[in-house]
């Protein structure tokens, strides 16, 4: 049981870096107000609350049919809007384990990686994989595989930095670890 009663920790890709997870279809241009409407993130700083409005605007009771390890995935410019970092903060804190998109507003794509939560860039997955369909997602290599078809996916990869970043956790995570930035020892 997570802090205050949720059900729900954040699943992130630890030690081997797999994780699986159910996918949740959605389109392009998804942008940060339908992550998380305004309205929602200006009442508190607990992200385990925003998860509540993870989503809110596609639909509002998104966090409820999650599981803890599901996965997004979604066409070109996820995340884009504002540069609200609350947005890949309700997305993780309700339980999804990575977003998987053919492309990412910049701002959101970084949010994320400083979060610990993978933004996962994989050119021409949108129709390839289906609503329900369960993923397999090896960050240290940096593949989806769908496990319904078969098929494997190369995600771009990201510099060893960021990489070592994500698989801490994050960038908080990484600094207690390290007591370092990852991006130091370049």
């Amino acid at each position: 049981m997570s802090r205050e009663g949720h059900d729900r920790e954040p699943q992130l890709p630890k030690s081997v870096g797999i994780t699986n997870g159910k996918a949740w279809i959605f389109g392009d241009n998804i942008n940060t107000d339908i992550i998380i409407p305004f309205r929602f993130k200006s009442r508190t700083n607990d992200p385990y609350e925003m998860a509540k409005y993870a989503m809110y605007g596609y639909d509002p009771d998104f966090h409820k049919k999650i599981s803890s390890g599901d996965v997004i995935v979604a066409g070109r410019n996820f995340g884009g809007g504002s540069s609200r970092e609350q947005a890949p903060v309700a997305l993780k804190y309700a339980g999804i384990s990575a977003v998987i998109a053919e492309s990412f507003a910049r701002i959101f794509y970084r949010n994320s990686f400083s979060i610990g939560l993978p933004a996962l860039e994989v050119p021409g997955i949108k129709g390839k994989v289906n609503q329900g369909d369960d993923l397999s997602i090896d960050i240290s290599k940096f593949i989806v595989q769908n496990l319904r078809t078969r098929e494997t996916f190369q995600c771009q990869v990201v510099p060893k930095f960021m990489r070592d970043m994500l698989m801490e956790g994050g960038l908080v995570e990484y600094y207690k670890k390290y007591k370092q930035f990852p991006w130091t020892h370049m």
